[in-house]
Protein backbone atom coordinates (compact mmCIF):
# COMPACT_ATOMS: atom_id res chain seq x y z
CA UNK A 1 0.00 0.00 0.00
CA UNK A 2 1.33 3.32 -1.13
CA UNK A 3 2.51 5.69 1.71
CA UNK A 4 -0.45 8.26 1.06
CA UNK A 5 -2.68 5.59 2.21
CA UNK A 6 -1.30 5.75 5.73
CA UNK A 7 -4.37 6.87 8.26
CA UNK A 8 -1.37 9.56 9.73
CA UNK A 9 -1.59 11.60 6.57
CA UNK A 10 -2.71 15.01 7.92
CA UNK A 11 -3.72 13.41 11.25
CA UNK A 12 -1.68 12.99 14.49
CA UNK A 13 0.04 9.79 15.52
CA UNK A 14 -2.49 7.47 17.02
CA UNK A 15 -5.25 8.42 14.95
CA UNK A 16 -6.64 5.09 14.39
CA UNK A 17 -7.32 3.61 17.61
CA UNK A 18 -8.72 7.06 19.00
CA UNK A 19 -11.34 7.17 15.56
CA UNK A 20 -11.97 3.35 16.86
CA UNK A 21 -12.81 4.56 20.05
CA UNK A 22 -15.25 7.44 19.44
CA UNK A 23 -16.83 5.07 16.57
CA UNK A 24 -17.15 2.39 19.09
CA UNK A 25 -19.27 5.15 21.96
CA UNK A 26 -21.06 6.29 18.86
CA UNK A 27 -22.28 2.93 18.00
CA UNK A 28 -24.17 2.59 21.02
CA UNK A 29 -26.99 4.62 20.30
CA UNK A 30 -27.41 2.82 16.37
CA UNK A 31 -28.33 -0.97 16.34
CA UNK A 32 -27.90 -1.83 20.34
CA UNK A 33 -30.83 0.45 21.00
CA UNK A 34 -32.84 -1.08 18.49
CA UNK A 35 -32.13 -4.53 19.62
CA UNK A 36 -32.88 -3.65 23.09
CA UNK A 37 -35.48 -1.12 23.18
CA UNK A 38 -38.43 -3.47 21.75
CA UNK A 39 -37.65 -5.70 24.90
CA UNK A 40 -37.00 -2.72 27.37
CA UNK A 41 -39.95 -0.98 26.44
CA UNK A 42 -41.76 -4.60 27.15
CA UNK A 43 -40.95 -4.68 30.70
CA UNK A 44 -42.12 -1.49 31.10
CA UNK A 45 -45.27 -2.58 29.77
CA UNK A 46 -45.81 -0.97 26.51
CA UNK A 47 -46.64 -2.76 23.85
CA UNK A 48 -44.46 -3.95 20.11
CA UNK A 49 -46.85 -1.15 18.48
CA UNK A 50 -46.29 1.68 20.69
CA UNK A 51 -42.33 1.63 20.54
CA UNK A 52 -42.91 0.91 16.30
CA UNK A 53 -45.06 3.84 16.00
CA UNK A 54 -42.62 6.09 18.54
CA UNK A 55 -39.71 5.12 16.41
CA UNK A 56 -41.39 5.79 13.56
CA UNK A 57 -42.41 9.22 14.52
CA UNK A 58 -39.15 10.36 15.92
CA UNK A 59 -37.61 10.03 12.51
CA UNK A 60 -39.82 12.29 11.17
CA UNK A 61 -38.10 14.90 13.43
CA UNK A 62 -34.54 13.60 11.48
CA UNK A 63 -36.15 14.79 8.26
CA UNK A 64 -35.54 18.20 9.67
CA UNK A 65 -33.17 18.24 12.03
CA UNK A 66 -30.32 16.02 10.34
CA UNK A 67 -30.11 18.54 7.09
CA UNK A 68 -30.28 21.70 9.59
CA UNK A 69 -27.03 19.46 12.21
CA UNK A 70 -24.82 19.04 8.50
CA UNK A 71 -25.39 22.59 7.91
CA UNK A 72 -24.42 23.68 11.69
CA UNK A 73 -21.11 21.62 11.29
CA UNK A 74 -20.67 23.38 8.25
CA UNK A 75 -21.27 26.80 8.72
CA UNK A 76 -18.66 25.97 12.39
CA UNK A 77 -15.48 24.33 11.26
CA UNK A 78 -13.65 25.72 13.73
CA UNK A 79 -16.40 24.33 16.58
CA UNK A 80 -16.37 20.90 15.84
CA UNK A 81 -14.60 19.92 18.72
CA UNK A 82 -17.00 21.57 21.19
CA UNK A 83 -20.18 20.33 18.69
CA UNK A 84 -18.55 16.62 18.96
CA UNK A 85 -18.35 17.21 23.27
CA UNK A 86 -21.94 18.44 23.40
CA UNK A 87 -22.82 15.34 21.34
CA UNK A 88 -21.26 12.85 23.15
CA UNK A 89 -22.07 14.40 26.97
CA UNK A 90 -25.71 14.09 25.54
CA UNK A 91 -25.74 10.93 24.63
CA UNK A 92 -24.76 9.76 28.22
CA UNK A 93 -27.27 11.62 29.17
CA UNK A 94 -29.68 10.58 27.24
CA UNK A 95 -28.97 6.64 27.87
CA UNK A 96 -29.16 7.60 31.59
CA UNK A 97 -32.50 9.11 31.27
CA UNK A 98 -34.11 5.61 29.27
CA UNK A 99 -32.38 2.99 31.07
CA UNK A 100 -31.50 3.99 34.18
CA UNK A 101 -34.31 6.75 35.28
CA UNK A 102 -36.27 4.58 33.45
CA UNK A 103 -39.70 7.02 33.02
CA UNK A 104 -42.84 6.59 31.56
CA UNK A 105 -44.06 6.80 27.56
CA UNK A 106 -43.74 10.56 27.59
CA UNK A 107 -40.20 10.83 29.69
CA UNK A 108 -38.79 7.92 27.23
CA UNK A 109 -39.66 10.16 24.39
CA UNK A 110 -38.08 13.01 25.72
CA UNK A 111 -35.09 11.09 26.13
CA UNK A 112 -35.04 9.66 22.92
CA UNK A 113 -35.24 12.54 21.43
CA UNK A 114 -32.24 13.86 23.17
CA UNK A 115 -29.95 10.56 22.23
CA UNK A 116 -31.14 10.65 18.67
CA UNK A 117 -30.38 14.19 18.34
CA UNK A 118 -26.87 13.65 20.20
CA UNK A 119 -26.00 10.37 17.34
CA UNK A 120 -26.76 12.70 14.32
CA UNK A 121 -24.90 15.26 15.58
CA UNK A 122 -21.60 13.22 16.23
CA UNK A 123 -22.01 11.08 13.48
CA UNK A 124 -21.85 13.96 11.06
CA UNK A 125 -19.34 15.30 12.79
CA UNK A 126 -17.26 11.97 13.11
CA UNK A 127 -17.69 10.90 9.19
CA UNK A 128 -16.92 14.49 8.11
CA UNK A 129 -13.61 14.87 10.13
CA UNK A 130 -12.65 11.54 9.20
CA UNK A 131 -12.75 12.69 5.20
CA UNK A 132 -11.05 15.59 6.02
CA UNK A 133 -8.45 13.68 7.65
CA UNK A 134 -7.96 11.02 5.09
CA UNK A 135 -8.54 12.90 1.97
CA UNK A 136 -5.18 13.83 1.11
CA UNK A 137 -4.39 10.59 0.50
CA UNK A 138 -7.00 9.64 -1.68
CA UNK A 139 -9.52 6.44 -2.06
CA UNK A 140 -7.02 4.15 -0.03
CA UNK A 141 -7.09 6.50 3.07
CA UNK A 142 -10.43 6.38 3.23
CA UNK A 143 -10.77 2.96 2.96
CA UNK A 144 -8.20 2.67 5.63
CA UNK A 145 -9.87 5.00 8.03
CA UNK A 146 -13.07 3.18 7.22
CA UNK A 147 -11.87 0.24 8.62
CA UNK A 148 -10.51 1.47 11.87
CA UNK A 149 -13.55 3.89 12.15
CA UNK A 150 -15.86 -0.03 11.51
CA UNK A 151 -13.77 -1.74 13.86
CA UNK A 152 -14.05 0.27 16.28
CA UNK A 153 -17.72 0.74 15.92
CA UNK A 154 -18.74 -2.99 15.66
CA UNK A 155 -16.78 -3.04 18.87
CA UNK A 156 -19.06 -1.21 20.52
CA UNK A 157 -21.82 -2.52 19.63
CA UNK A 158 -20.67 -5.83 20.43
CA UNK A 159 -20.11 -4.46 24.38
CA UNK A 160 -23.54 -2.38 24.36
CA UNK A 161 -25.37 -5.71 22.40
CA UNK A 162 -24.64 -7.99 25.22
CA UNK A 163 -24.07 -5.81 28.60
CA UNK A 164 -28.00 -5.49 29.73
CA UNK A 165 -28.13 -9.21 29.02
CA UNK A 166 -24.90 -9.59 31.16
CA UNK A 167 -25.89 -7.21 33.73
CA UNK A 168 -29.25 -8.53 34.01
CA UNK A 169 -28.22 -12.54 34.35
CA UNK A 170 -26.27 -11.04 37.70
CA UNK A 171 -29.34 -8.30 38.91
CA UNK A 172 -32.34 -8.65 37.21
CA UNK A 173 -33.80 -7.31 33.64
CA UNK A 174 -34.57 -3.52 34.79
CA UNK A 175 -31.58 -3.43 37.17
CA UNK A 176 -29.24 -4.40 34.37
CA UNK A 177 -30.44 -1.96 32.14
CA UNK A 178 -30.47 0.60 34.32
CA UNK A 179 -26.93 -0.26 35.03
CA UNK A 180 -26.22 -0.42 31.15
CA UNK A 181 -27.44 3.27 31.19
CA UNK A 182 -24.89 4.25 34.28
CA UNK A 183 -21.87 2.80 32.31
CA UNK A 184 -22.63 4.56 29.10
CA UNK A 185 -23.03 7.76 30.66
CA UNK A 186 -19.43 7.65 32.29
CA UNK A 187 -18.02 6.19 29.77
CA UNK A 188 -18.99 9.70 27.69
CA UNK A 189 -16.74 12.08 29.36
CA UNK A 190 -13.89 9.45 29.56
CA UNK A 191 -14.06 8.88 25.35
CA UNK A 192 -14.18 12.59 25.09
CA UNK A 193 -10.94 13.57 26.69
CA UNK A 194 -9.13 10.18 25.21
CA UNK A 195 -10.16 11.30 21.78
CA UNK A 196 -9.34 15.32 22.08
CA UNK A 197 -6.42 15.09 19.42
CA UNK A 198 -8.34 13.59 16.46
CA UNK A 199 -10.44 16.30 16.77
CA UNK A 200 -7.44 19.24 16.63
CA UNK A 201 -6.15 17.05 13.99
CA UNK A 202 -5.52 19.27 10.41
CA UNK A 203 -8.08 18.52 7.55
CA UNK A 204 -10.34 21.64 6.36
CA UNK A 205 -14.03 20.67 5.66
CA UNK A 206 -14.65 21.24 1.99
CA UNK A 207 -16.30 24.89 1.79
CA UNK A 208 -19.63 26.22 0.84
CA UNK A 209 -23.49 24.61 0.57
CA UNK A 210 -24.91 21.49 -1.04
CA UNK A 211 -25.21 22.14 -4.73
CA UNK A 212 -28.13 18.99 -5.49
CA UNK A 213 -27.15 19.22 -9.11
CA UNK A 214 -22.86 18.89 -8.14
CA UNK A 215 -24.19 15.87 -5.71
CA UNK A 216 -26.37 13.87 -8.10
CA UNK A 217 -23.52 14.69 -11.20
CA UNK A 218 -21.29 13.86 -8.57
CA UNK A 219 -22.76 10.01 -7.74
CA UNK A 220 -23.62 10.85 -4.04
CA UNK A 221 -27.09 10.53 -4.67
CA UNK A 222 -26.89 7.04 -5.75
CA UNK A 223 -24.74 6.40 -3.31
CA UNK A 224 -27.33 8.10 -0.29
CA UNK A 225 -30.30 5.38 -1.85
CA UNK A 226 -27.72 2.41 -2.29
CA UNK A 227 -26.84 3.38 1.93
CA UNK A 228 -30.96 3.24 2.79
CA UNK A 229 -31.30 0.27 0.81
CA UNK A 230 -29.22 -1.49 2.04
CA UNK A 231 -29.20 -0.75 5.69
CA UNK A 232 -33.15 -1.64 5.96
CA UNK A 233 -31.93 -5.69 6.03
CA UNK A 234 -30.03 -5.28 8.91
CA UNK A 235 -32.36 -2.64 10.88
CA UNK A 236 -34.96 -5.87 10.55
CA UNK A 237 -32.55 -8.69 11.64
CA UNK A 238 -31.54 -5.99 14.39
CA UNK A 239 -34.86 -5.19 15.62
CA UNK A 240 -36.11 -8.92 15.81
CA UNK A 241 -33.05 -10.67 16.27
CA UNK A 242 -33.72 -11.44 20.11
CA UNK A 243 -37.52 -12.35 19.38
CA UNK A 244 -35.79 -14.76 16.67
CA UNK A 245 -33.25 -16.25 19.09
CA UNK A 246 -35.76 -16.89 22.11
CA UNK A 247 -39.08 -17.61 20.33
CA UNK A 248 -38.59 -19.04 16.94
CA UNK A 249 -35.55 -21.16 17.56
CA UNK A 250 -36.52 -21.58 21.47
CA UNK A 251 -32.37 -21.00 22.06
CA UNK A 252 -32.82 -17.68 24.38
CA UNK A 253 -29.95 -18.79 26.79
CA UNK A 254 -27.68 -18.43 23.48
CA UNK A 255 -28.54 -14.96 22.44
CA UNK A 256 -25.98 -13.19 23.93
CA UNK A 257 -23.38 -15.76 22.79
CA UNK A 258 -24.69 -15.00 18.88
CA UNK A 259 -24.58 -11.48 19.13
CA UNK A 260 -21.05 -11.42 19.74
CA UNK A 261 -20.52 -14.23 17.06
CA UNK A 262 -22.27 -11.74 14.86
CA UNK A 263 -20.40 -8.14 15.65
CA UNK A 264 -17.38 -10.28 16.28
CA UNK A 265 -17.05 -11.48 12.76
CA UNK A 266 -18.26 -8.43 11.04
CA UNK A 267 -15.42 -6.11 13.37
CA UNK A 268 -12.90 -9.11 12.29
CA UNK A 269 -13.66 -8.90 8.57
CA UNK A 270 -13.26 -4.91 8.51
CA UNK A 271 -9.76 -4.21 7.97
CA UNK A 272 -9.45 -7.22 5.25
CA UNK A 273 -12.68 -5.74 3.53
CA UNK A 274 -11.40 -2.16 3.43
CA UNK A 275 -7.87 -3.75 2.11
CA UNK A 276 -9.37 -5.29 -0.56
CA UNK A 277 -11.70 -2.54 -1.36
CA UNK A 278 -8.60 -0.53 -1.62
CA UNK A 279 -7.01 -2.98 -3.89
CA UNK A 280 -10.17 -4.44 -6.20
CA UNK A 281 -12.33 -1.64 -5.98
CA UNK A 282 -15.82 -1.51 -4.22
CA UNK A 283 -17.54 -3.14 -6.73
CA UNK A 284 -16.12 -5.91 -7.42
CA UNK A 285 -16.27 -6.68 -3.06
CA UNK A 286 -19.34 -5.47 -2.51
CA UNK A 287 -21.21 -7.71 -4.61
CA UNK A 288 -19.70 -11.25 -3.43
CA UNK A 289 -20.45 -9.83 0.08
CA UNK A 290 -24.00 -9.18 -0.37
CA UNK A 291 -24.34 -12.48 -2.07
CA UNK A 292 -23.07 -14.35 0.91
CA UNK A 293 -25.62 -12.31 2.71
CA UNK A 294 -28.81 -13.28 0.54
CA UNK A 295 -27.90 -16.87 1.42
CA UNK A 296 -27.59 -16.50 4.44
CA UNK A 297 -30.72 -14.77 4.89
CA UNK A 298 -32.10 -17.73 2.63
CA UNK A 299 -30.70 -20.36 4.91
CA UNK A 300 -32.02 -18.99 8.19
CA UNK A 301 -35.78 -19.38 6.82
CA UNK A 302 -35.40 -22.69 6.85
CA UNK A 303 -33.67 -23.58 10.17
CA UNK A 304 -35.34 -26.24 12.77
CA UNK A 305 -36.30 -25.20 15.90
CA UNK A 306 -32.86 -25.43 18.00
CA UNK A 307 -30.77 -25.68 15.20
CA UNK A 308 -28.13 -24.08 17.82
CA UNK A 309 -24.95 -24.80 15.69
CA UNK A 310 -26.15 -23.86 12.10
CA UNK A 311 -27.60 -20.61 13.02
CA UNK A 312 -23.85 -19.97 14.55
CA UNK A 313 -22.80 -20.66 11.87
CA UNK A 314 -25.10 -18.02 9.47
CA UNK A 315 -24.40 -15.67 12.02
CA UNK A 316 -20.78 -16.14 11.49
CA UNK A 317 -21.47 -15.61 7.47
CA UNK A 318 -23.61 -12.73 7.70
CA UNK A 319 -22.02 -10.57 10.06
CA UNK A 320 -18.70 -11.31 7.98
CA UNK A 321 -20.96 -10.14 4.71
CA UNK A 322 -22.15 -7.12 6.86
CA UNK A 323 -18.63 -5.47 7.17
CA UNK A 324 -18.60 -5.04 3.95
CA UNK A 325 -21.48 -3.15 4.02
CA UNK A 326 -20.01 -0.81 6.82
CA UNK A 327 -16.79 -0.70 5.66
CA UNK A 328 -17.00 0.27 2.05
CA UNK A 329 -19.93 2.19 1.62
CA UNK A 330 -19.05 4.99 3.92
CA UNK A 331 -15.26 5.03 2.39
CA UNK A 332 -17.16 5.16 -1.30
CA UNK A 333 -19.29 8.39 0.16
CA UNK A 334 -16.77 10.10 1.54
CA UNK A 335 -14.32 9.55 -0.90
CA UNK A 336 -17.05 10.92 -3.77
CA UNK A 337 -17.75 13.74 -1.93
CA UNK A 338 -14.03 14.52 -1.63
CA UNK A 339 -13.21 14.05 -4.79
CA UNK A 340 -16.26 16.47 -6.19
CA UNK A 341 -15.46 19.46 -3.69
CA UNK A 342 -18.76 19.05 -1.53
CA UNK A 343 -19.13 19.85 2.19
CA UNK A 344 -18.14 16.34 4.07
CA UNK A 345 -20.53 17.72 6.97
CA UNK A 346 -24.05 18.23 5.02
CA UNK A 347 -22.91 15.16 2.66
CA UNK A 348 -23.06 13.34 6.12
CA UNK A 349 -25.81 14.81 7.59
CA UNK A 350 -28.04 13.05 4.67
CA UNK A 351 -26.30 9.73 4.84
CA UNK A 352 -27.12 9.90 8.95
CA UNK A 353 -30.79 10.30 7.94
CA UNK A 354 -30.23 7.88 5.11
CA UNK A 355 -29.05 5.25 8.02
CA UNK A 356 -31.56 6.23 11.32
CA UNK A 357 -34.57 6.36 8.50
CA UNK A 358 -33.89 2.42 7.47
CA UNK A 359 -33.65 2.03 11.31
CA UNK A 360 -36.85 3.29 11.88
CA UNK A 361 -38.10 2.16 8.96
CA UNK A 362 -37.79 -1.45 10.06
CA UNK A 363 -39.53 -0.90 13.52
CA UNK A 364 -42.21 1.40 12.59
CA UNK A 365 -43.39 -0.84 9.91
CA UNK A 366 -42.57 -4.84 11.00
CA UNK A 367 -43.32 -4.51 14.92
CA UNK A 368 -47.17 -2.93 14.63
CA UNK A 369 -47.33 -6.08 11.68
CA UNK A 370 -46.00 -8.48 14.19
CA UNK A 371 -48.29 -7.69 16.54
CA UNK A 372 -51.36 -7.81 14.78
CA UNK A 373 -49.76 -11.38 13.38
CA UNK A 374 -51.09 -12.16 16.97
CA UNK A 375 -47.17 -12.56 18.31
CA UNK A 376 -46.29 -11.49 21.61
CA UNK A 377 -42.21 -11.13 22.91
CA UNK A 378 -41.67 -14.24 25.64
CA UNK A 379 -45.04 -15.21 25.36
CA UNK A 380 -47.09 -18.19 23.71
CA UNK A 381 -47.47 -18.26 20.02
CA UNK A 382 -48.75 -20.29 17.68
CA UNK A 383 -47.50 -21.06 14.48
CA UNK A 384 -48.77 -18.58 12.63
CA UNK A 385 -47.54 -15.79 14.86
CA UNK A 386 -43.94 -17.73 14.19
CA UNK A 387 -44.36 -18.12 10.70
CA UNK A 388 -44.55 -14.70 10.73
CA UNK A 389 -42.08 -14.03 12.99
CA UNK A 390 -39.53 -15.72 10.51
CA UNK A 391 -40.61 -14.16 7.25
CA UNK A 392 -40.26 -10.80 8.85
CA UNK A 393 -36.53 -11.49 10.14
CA UNK A 394 -35.41 -14.21 7.53
CA UNK A 395 -37.61 -13.53 4.14
CA UNK A 396 -38.04 -9.65 3.96
CA UNK A 397 -34.43 -8.95 4.40
CA UNK A 398 -33.09 -11.00 1.83
CA UNK A 399 -35.87 -9.52 -0.64
CA UNK A 400 -34.72 -5.98 0.14
CA UNK A 401 -31.22 -7.11 -0.21
CA UNK A 402 -31.70 -7.92 -3.93
CA UNK A 403 -32.78 -4.34 -5.26
CA UNK A 404 -29.45 -3.04 -3.54
CA UNK A 405 -27.16 -5.50 -5.02
CA UNK A 406 -28.82 -4.02 -8.55
CA UNK A 407 -27.54 -0.61 -7.40
CA UNK A 408 -23.95 -1.79 -6.98
CA UNK A 409 -23.83 -3.16 -9.88
CA UNK A 410 -24.99 -0.02 -11.50
CA UNK A 411 -22.46 1.94 -9.97
CA UNK A 412 -20.83 3.86 -12.66
CA UNK A 413 -17.43 1.98 -13.73
CA UNK A 414 -15.80 5.29 -14.88
CA UNK A 415 -15.55 6.33 -11.25
CA UNK A 416 -11.93 5.48 -9.76
CA UNK A 417 -13.08 4.40 -6.23
CA UNK A 418 -15.72 2.26 -7.68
Amino acid sequence: MPETATLAVSGPPHTGPRVAMFAGLLASAGVPLYIHLPRFAAELGLSLGVVGLMLLGLRVMDFVQDPFLGWLAQRLPARRQQLAAAALLALGSGFFAIFTLQPGLGGLVLALVAVFTAYSLGTILFYAQCAAIAHPGGSAAHYRIAGWRETGALTGIVIAAILPGVLGSAFGTLAGYAGFGMILALAAPLVLFATTPFWTASGPLAPGRLDPRAFLKAGAGQLLLLALLNAMPVAVTSTLFLFFVEDRLGLPDLAGLYLVLFFLSAGGSAPLWSRLAARFGARRVLLPAMAMAVVAFAGTAMLPVGAAWAFGAITIASGAAIGADLVILPALFAATLARAQLPQAIGFGAWSFATKAALAMAAGIVLPLLQGAGYTPGGTNGADALSALNTAYAILPLLLKLPAMVLVARLPKGNRDV
